[in-house]
């Protein structure tokens, strides 16, 4: 039986013994507002988790779970939070159901503290469990009401990978329903990461719905954030895009 306590402590050990104090401040330039960090990159990161659990391949994913939230509960440093995350990954997809969903809303309520966090979460633990549970993903539409901005972030940015997506020999495809009224929710959120994700969805849609995203633009570039219609042309047709963007968000 896993003795977690002394599992997270052995995992920070040798987190912090690959601190680099430069790098820490160089990490600093992406983010608006000081972070407390070690200074490990996100590949290491994942690395101490895997290097591990190498040889605890038969540690059961509720007590990998368990780990996470011990890690979690008492992380000082940005890093010791994407250890957290990266305790789950191996068993995202197959080894955890609909519990791990009211967890990462509580994480993200009560530890994620910037983007990086949030996102890390979404694409490298999130991600991996929807492709073991598609029907799971409109569960994270009530993250949109979140007191959290992460939270609320976390709603587009968990599904930017499934709006068109392979999973197993089928192809799942996020309802645009889920895409627009999501965003439409959150058209006059007042913090700038969560007008981002708005658009990062929207961008990612219209590579796969062009029309329906213009159109959807059209109808309310008046009320959209800047930052959410920028992220959304991005990387549409030329043509469309100077159409849009002389709707006068440019």
């Amino acid at each position: 039986m896993t003795n977690v306590p002394a599992a997270a402590d052995e995992l920070a050990k040798t987190l912090v013994a690959r601190a680099d104090p430069d790098f820490a401040v160089r990490m600093q330039r992406y983010f608006p507002h000081e972070i407390r960090a070690l200074g490990v990159g996100n590949a290491a990161v994942g690395e101490i988790a895997a290097d591990y659990f190498r040889e605890r391949r038969d540690t059961p994913a509720a007590t990998r779970l368990l780990l996470a939230e011990e890690v979690l509960a008492r992380a000082e440093y940005h890093e010791e939070v994407l250890l957290g995350f990266a305790v789950l990954h191996k068993v995202a997809r197959a080894g955890l159901g609909g519990e791990l969903l009211d967890r990462c809303e509580h994480w993200l309520e009560t530890y994620v503290s910037n983007w990086a966090q949030c996102d890390d979460m979404c694409l490298k633990l999130l991600y991996p469990f929807f492709l073991g549970h598609p029907e799971l993903i409109p569960h994270t539409r009530r993250w949109v009401g979140s007191a959290s901005p992460w939270a609320r972030r976390a709603a587009n940015v968990a599904v930017v990978k499934f709006v068109r997506r392979k999973v197993g020999r089928t192809v799942f495809e996020l309802p645009l329903s889920h895409v627009f009224d999501n965003c439409v929710r959150l058209m006059h959120d007042d913090d700038v990461y969560v007008q981002k994700g708005s658009g990062w969805l929207l961008k990612v849609t219209a590579e796969v719905h062009p029309d329906e995203v213009a159109r959807f633009l059209r109808t309310w570039h008046t009320d959209m954030p800047r930052d959410t219609f920028r992220y959304a042309v991005e990387k549409m047709d030329p043509r469309l895009r100077r159409s849009l963007m002389e709707l006068g968000q440019g």
